[in-house]
């Protein structure tokens, strides 16, 4: 099928939201015969989609295949701004580094780029994402903040706070936050997000949050190492989860705290990041590139900076770490 064709008949049924489209405005739509909608309807079965056909009413979506491609996000989608320009792949070297080619050229705040596979994602670090076919969800989204290059950090902790009232909703499940950008489910980790900014002095130009997402993995489709400390959304809850669901949930929550942290500042984002945190009032081991500190976690700030009371009383700030939990 012509992708502008099935682009306009997803619209007319997420217009629908649910209800039936007749074929006559399926017809007006499309600009074809009634005979030709018959057809595109064909096609978009092929393509797994699940419609009903009702005498006098039309047609509607009962069930759509689990594909995260640009027409699968948008149908249903709420936002006004995040995921309205869309670029998906089947498979990438990262969504990183396309995002980041894309907003070098000018793309529009919310455009995100998402994959059904990358073969070379990066975490915290330069560490690898584990990032299969068919599995999870591997997306960056483009931001164009008016903030200061010091407030960018609260950014990976705004994209933890959206992602958890995601996975929340969507399934039931409740992650907890660790400490920057690690998102766990019974102690394993579900979610890593990785910020980057591109930026000149005191000037932010774009920030690219990526994401990554194990939703349907098994626990055979992780590398042997790390089958004790990763899991998946399928894993936890039993069932196949929508990949396109997740995302569509994501950037609407992600919207609307964008929006509340822009109007309002940090503190409403801080307060729902710490009612999440896995971290806070444990004993921490914090290994930063010029050393390894060990105290009590009793908060972020303002930065959203991890804030450690040694056994001296003394409050360290921590910027960038590892951390290990010790209670």
């Amino acid at each position: 099928m012509q992708s502008e064709i099935r682009r306009k008949l997803l619209e007319a049924f997420s217009e629908a939201k649910g209800d039936y489209v007749s074929g006559q405005k399926i017809s007006d739509v499309l600009g074809c015969s009634r005979t030709a909608v018959w057809k595109h309807i064909e096609e978009l079965r092929k393509e797994g989609y699940e419609l009903e056909a009702v005498r006098k009413k039309g047609y509607r979506i009962i069930k759509m295949p689990d594909k995260i491609s640009a027409n699968e996000i948008q149908l249903g989608l709420q936002t006004k701004r995040l995921g309205r320009v869309i670029h998906d792949y089947e498979s990438v070297d990262s969504t990183q580094t396309i995002a980041q080619q894309l907003a070098g050229q000018g793309a529009k705040e919310g455009t995100i780029v998402v994959s059904d596979e990358q073969v070379g994602g990066r975490g915290r670090m330069a560490r690898v994402w584990y990032s299969p076919k068919e599995t999870g969800i591997w997306m960056s989204l483009i931001l164009r903040p008016k903030i200061s290059i010091q407030r960018t950090p609260q950014l990976t902790l705004l994209a933890a706070v959206a992602i958890v009232q995601a996975i929340e909703e969507v399934t039931g499940l409740s992650p907890s936050i660790k400490w920057p950008n690690d998102i766990l489910l019974n102690g394993k980790k579900v979610v890593g997000i990785l910020t980057e900014l591109q930026a000149e002095a005191d000037q932010v130009h774009s920030v690219i949050i990526g994401i990554g997402i194990n939703v349907n993995q098994k626990k055979q489709h992780f590398p042997e190492q790390i089958q004790s400390i990763a899991t998946s959304l399928a894993i936890e809850k039993g069932e196949h989860i929508s990949r396109a669901r997740i995302i569509q949930q994501l950037l609407m929550n992600f919207e609307k705290l964008y929006h509340q942290y822009l109007e309002h500042g940090f503190k409403p984002i801080k307060l729902l990041w710490e009612s999440y945190s896995i971290s806070l009032n444990k004993m921490i081991t914090a290994r930063t590139l010029s050393g390894t500190i060990i105290g009590r976690a009793i908060g972020i700030n303002e930065e959203g900076v991890l804030l450690l009371e040694t056994e001296s009383g003394k409050v360290k700030q921590i910027y960038s770490a590892d951390i290990d939990m010790h209670d």
